[in-house]
């Protein structure tokens, strides 16, 4: 088992929590307040998430262009979205009404993965660390200025 170790930084957005959870659960919207720069396009997927919907996105990491399918596995409307990919970590997003909009919690959790273990003894939490704290002023600047 994977120890319990997870990534997350918070923002307030200045929206209600469905305006905020509606561009988190349209995959085609990803790209654009992807700030780890790994997230290309959508590929292929529903136009609004819901509990076990997959869907594809074109990424490059380090140079390599490849593909890659997520499921959902967490879902509460305007509230709650979690996906995986094949490496079977979590990246999740929560929303809370607080006043003057919406905290948003974003999560990378390796506590799903079977091979979460190493994962955290490398170089990955950094650079999840570095891509949450840059996709959450993009996503933040997406909802409030369109």
């Amino acid at each position: 088992m994977a120890p319990d170790v997870t990534i997350s930084r918070s923002i307030t957005i200045a929206a209600p929590p469905s305006v905020v959870f509606a561009v988190i659960a349209d995959p085609h919207r990803h790209a654009d307040f992807d700030g780890s720069g790994t997230v290309k396009k959508s590929v292929s997927g529903p136009e609004r998430l819901s509990l076990g919907a997959k869907f594809r996105m074109s990424m490059k990491l380090f140079g390599v262009r490849y593909q890659i399918t997520n499921t959902v596995k967490e879902y509460d409307e305007n509230r709650r979205i979690a996906w995986a990919h094949p490496g079977r970590h979590r990246w999740r997003y929560e929303l809370q009404e607080v006043p003057g909009g919406t905290r948003v919690v974003e999560t990378c959790d390796f506590s799903t993965s079977p091979i979460g273990g190493l994962l955290v003894r490398t170089r990955w939490t950094r650079m999840n660390a570095e891509g949450i704290e840059k996709t959450l002023p993009r996503l933040k600047a997406l909802v409030e200025n369109g």
